[in-house]
């Protein structure tokens, strides 16, 4: 593992508007929103008969909630064509699912203000299980298309091959 670097200057945490997703080595086109990653693990509880009645806890399973992937409607399949991986309307019996190719890996970018990649995340054996094409319609409303995929993975881990790089600076140019 390399060396963890700090940016002792760096006041400000990072802001939560500029990142991306990659699948099958391509960024995925124009993504607005992601659910967060979170984990959760149980608690299981025990005591040895002779204890007072207290409880002694120790970990239990661990569980990764699913991700929530959301963008504009555009004329990219990709949302699409994943989620038609894990369920195929109207394929021949006993192909309805690409039991080979439904899991990808996915591949979390953080930047800074800058435009520099400051924080990864390597997401795990992910593939979808929601898939909502089309968002509600309405002639009245003045709004974008979105639509959205739940992402279900089996773990996460930061890329800590990604440190935080020299932050750069602004010049005045005098004319």
């Amino acid at each position: 593992m390399p060396p963890f670097s700090v940016n002792t200057t760096r006041l400000d945490p990072y802001k939560n508007f500029k990142w991306r997703v990659k699948w099958d080595g391509k960024y995925c086109y124009g993504g607005s929103k992601l659910t967060g990653l979170k984990r959760s693990t149980e608690v299981v509880e025990h005591r040895a008969g002779g204890d007072p009645s207290t409880a002694h806890k120790s970990p239990g399973r661990t569980k990764y909630e699913a991700i929530t992937l959301e963008r504009g409607l555009t004329q990219d399949l990709a949302f699409h064509d994943w989620a038609g991986l894990v369920w195929n309307f109207g394929a021949a019996l006993g192909s309805e699912v690409s039991l080979a190719s439904f899991r990808k890996n996915l591949y979390l970018e953080l930047y800074n203000e800058a435009g520099q990649v400051v924080i990864a995340y390597k997401i795990y054996r992910c593939w979808v299980s929601e898939y909502q094409a089309m968002p509600d319609l309405d002639a009245n409303a003045n709004a974008i298309a979105i639509e959205h995929i739940k992402i279900e993975n089996e773990g996460w881990e930061r890329d800590t091959s990604v440190t935080e790089q020299q932050e750069p600076t602004l010049t005045t140019v005098n004319t």
